[in-house]
């Protein structure tokens, strides 16, 4: 069975065939780096490394692109309220935003462009859609002319000139253009931007948000991508501008494949700053919930899906994923794979990166009593699944426990079973379990 995606382009699941043999390339939307990454963004970054150990697991080499957006509206207001430069104030976010990725057990991408680094990327392109008529110059800024635009809003099915309003009009582009629907390359230098400005051969000034991810893309990855990827409310404005400017520059099909992630909604409905229903990694672990956890519970719904979030739900993932480890380390592990269990897996991997299916068929292995090979089974998933599902949990044991451990395992050996027993409830009335296995006693948090 040969690997099938959903295109958000096609709205259906097609075959996937990379440009190049076994090669792929995938352009992922990073974060802007103003503030911590809430949960629901990073979903799209889980589901971002599932795609990538997916395509990896299945034999492909990948270079995987991701953006940081260090200069736009947000981190210049922001550096400016906190009184950093523009650098100090978003490389203290971009920190945060790797170690977040890093407790998720998420894969760094090869390549991390910063917007800031790749100016002169980006003027070349402007200058060339100047040159060409695709864009245009105003007092306050260079715009890129949809009308220009052969096939603008396909990827959004957006009837050409009917985009509303409302739509297409981003408030922080909303300058002197032709269109309303025109959007900013360039914008020239104000006093709101204060020492944040770059003197180029098309003025001075900063890049607009959409410029910035075609330059990056294509600085690595050439002017054809196999996957760009995104949560789905970029497809408009965002992505379907990018596919304007960057076919009007290079005069090619700018990306194959257009995958999109789904969103993490509460009762109130998307997680939003906006609406002020957020959740952030380091509010999750205050809890005592670990991000893995979540990781866990992002598995449990296929990624073009909304995934219902609520701490109930996360609670439920923390105890199946914990159940499942505890399952787990009682196997008695031999040389042998599975072929069965693995190739059902494949077939789910296969059918547009269908992960709730994958991960019961996970469960399925576990709990089969009959089943041989099951550890390194398990361990050829977990490639994909990225849960440490074998690692071994290190805890601190507390002075008190460890002095019951001790007591319990000297009636064990003058065979007290009644005294043994009794320091094992007490063991666990305190929030551990106790397994006795051949090296000795294994001990947990409950």
């Amino acid at each position: 069975m040969a690997l099938k995606l959903y295109n958000t382009l096609t709205r259906k699941k097609e075959t996937f065939k990379p440009i190049n043999k076994n090669q792929v390339g995938i352009y992922s939307c990073g974060p802007t780096v103003y503030n911590y990454a809430h949960i629901g963004n990073l979903r799209t970054y889980i589901f971002n490394d599932l795609l990538k150990r997916s395509l990896i697991f299945l034999g492909y080499n990948v270079t995987h692109v991701m953006n940081i957006t260090d200069v736009d509206d947000k981190t210049i207001k922001g550096s400016q309220k906190e009184k950093l430069s523009l650098k100090e104030f978003t490389q203290k976010y971009e920190k945060i935003f790797f170690q977040d990725l890093y407790s998720l057990n998420i894969m760094k991408p090869n390549y991390i462009l910063r917007a800031t680094e790749s100016i002169p990327e980006m003027v070349n392109m402007i200058k060339n859609l100047l040159e060409k008529g695709y864009a245009y110059k105003t007092e306050d800024g260079i715009y890129f002319s949809i009308s220009k635009s052969k096939n603008y809003g396909k990827l959004a099915q957006l009837e050409k000139g009917k985009a509303n309003d409302k739509k297409a009009r981003i408030k922080n582009d909303e300058y002197d253009k032709e269109n309303a629907q025109d959007f900013a390359l360039w914008k020239f230098h104000t006093k709101e931007d204060g020492e944040v400005y770059w003197d180029t051969e098309i003025g001075r000034g900063r890049p607009g948000w959409h410029i910035e991810c075609s330059a990056m893309s294509m600085k690595i990855l050439g002017p054809k991508l196999d996957i760009h990827t995104g949560a789905i409310d970029l497809i408009f404005p965002h992505h379907t501008n990018e596919i304007a400017q960057s076919e009007a520059f290079s005069g090619k099909t700018f990306v194959k494949y257009w995958l999109h992630g789904g969103f993490l909604t509460m009762k109130e409905g998307k997680m939003s700053k906006s609406i002020g229903n957020v959740l952030n990694l380091k509010e999750l672990k205050e809890k005592k919930v670990s991000p893995v956890d979540y990781r866990y519970m992002c598995l449990t719904t296929h990624y073009r899906s909304p995934l219902q979030f609520s701490l109930e739900n996360l609670e439920s993932s923390k105890n199946s994923y914990n159940r499942l480890k505890n399952i787990i380390s009682e196997i008695k592990p031999d040389e042998k794979l599975n072929k069965k269990y693995l190739e059902e897996f494949e077939e789910a991997i296969d059918d547009d990166l269908n992960l709730p299916k994958a991960l019961q068929i996970l469960w399925n292995l576990v709990r089969d009593e009959k089943a041989q090979g099951k550890i390194l089974t398990i361990k050829k998933m977990d490639e994909i699944f990225g849960l440490k599902i074998l690692e071994k949990e290190h805890i601190k044991i507390p002075k008190n426990i460890q002095l019951l451990i001790d007591k319990r395992e000297s009636a064990r050996k003058s065979k007290n079973w009644k005294l043994a027993d009794e320091l094992r409830d007490k063991i666990i009335k305190l929030g551990y379990s106790i397994s006795d296995t051949l090296e000795g006693p294994v001990v947990k948090k409950a």
